[in-house]
């Protein structure tokens, strides 16, 4: 019984740290002790690169949106790498030459062998690579607050902030974002962020990296600059929104697909050598990304240990036995009475992520990633 107790609180431990303990410390750190960023105005040739697959009802509108940005448009090119549409979005997007909007046609291979397609083409034209998702708006000024962190020279990669518009359903993913936002801006004067967002984000070209298109740029592009010896950070006043799925349902199927790129990143992709990492930055990956992709694992450890140890032990394992139990319990209530309530909606919401992480890892194993996507509901 001693072992089962010592990993069941071993479990506890790391749940607690990677859900509460690390973002205080972050929170801490980042007001005492901040990284400065010597952020200014500049003006490099930037290139936009829009990923498009079958986005034929939001393309002309995001085009219109990047046609918009008050940056010189003779220092900007606007490119979208269409991963083989078939719904006419290539043709919309042909409208749009006469005004300088280019079009790169990939083979179907999904979102980063696209976006990988436009690099190669440009062959080093522009300075700074930024890019964005097909569903998302950006503020007009938000390309020139994105590469104003690159006039620091050892800045290498800057993701912007993505707000989201009040979903039409169940899904809760605003107030897990919102976490995820304040998270960022604090590991960013940590260190560096752990993780950026597919629909704002730049790099220097000179350091654009061509990863396993099932990685994808969000979680391998932060790490890969650190390990090149450069800063990963964020421009939280350059802006994006979008809409997120609707319900939870859809969202559970996309946090499936996402941790199981994670996955992937953990196994094939080195994010975790402390040598090329540095102590801190190293503390910041495995406290934000390898414990929180294994919350599920450390849920059911602490939930089967503390089963048999609130029997046979009893004391405070019957307290995290119930607290265990109370958060399961508000999960379903939420999803049987279909609740708008915020604390069950927030339980339900954390428990069918936590879950997605466990299926995600099943995946990854036995079933294989592809790097292909679809459009999830109610994005659009």
């Amino acid at each position: 019984m001693l072992l089962l107790a010592i990993i069941g609180w071993i479990a506890l431990a790391l749940l607690v740290w990677t859900h509460a303990g690390y973002p205080l410390l972050a929170f801490l750190w980042s007001r005492v002790a901040p990284r400065r960023i010597d952020a200014r105005d500049i003006l490099p040739r930037v290139a936009l690169i829009i990923a498009a697959h079958n986005e034929a009802d939001v393309i002309e509108a995001k085009l219109d949106n990047a046609l918009a940005l008050s940056y010189p448009p003779e220092r900007l090119r606007i490119i979208v790498a269409s991963d083989a549409s078939d719904d006419g979005t290539d043709d919309l997007v042909l409208r749009y030459a006469s005004r300088g909007v280019e079009l790169v046609r990939a083979e179907r291979g999904g979102k980063v062998h696209a976006q990988d397609t436009a690099v190669r083409m440009l062959g080093g034209a522009a300075e700074v690579l930024a890019f964005s998702d097909a569903n998302c708006a950006w503020q007009p000024d938000a390309l020139t607050r994105l590469v104003r962190p690159l006039a620091d020279a050892r800045v290498a990669y800057v993701c912007g902030r993505l707000t989201l518009r009040r979903a039409d359903g169940t899904n809760r993913e605003g107030a897990y974002w919102r976490f995820e936002v304040a998270l960022r801006g604090w590991e960013a004067k940590m260190q560096s962020v752990t993780g950026g967002n597919g629909s704002i984000y730049a790099v220097r070209s000179d350091a654009y990296a061509f990863v396993d298109p099932r990685f994808g740029h969000d979680l391998s592009f932060p790490y890969l600059m650190v390990k090149q010896g450069s800063i990963a950070t964020y421009a939280p006043d350059a802006i994006a929104s979008e809409k997120p799925t609707t319900d939870l349902g859809d969202e559970f199927q996309r946090k499936i697909r996402m941790f199981g790129h994670c996955w992937l990143i953990v196994f094939h992709g080195r994010m975790f050598s402390l040598r090329q990492l540095g102590p801190v930055y190293w503390l910041e990956m495995i406290s934000h990304r390898l414990l929180r992709y294994a919350s599920g694992l450390l849920h059911v450890i602490l939930l089967l240990a503390s089963s048999v140890l609130a029997i046979a032990a009893g004391g405070a394992w019957w307290a995290i036995l119930g607290a265990q139990g109370a958060l399961l319990g508000l999960a379903a209530l939420s999803r049987l009475t279909g609740s708008r309530l915020r604390i069950p909606a927030l339980a339900q919401y954390y428990v069918l992520i936590t879950a997605a992480t466990l299926i995600a890892l099943w995946e990854a194993i036995f079933r294989g990633i592809t790097p292909v996507w679809e459009r999830p509901t109610g994005t659009r």
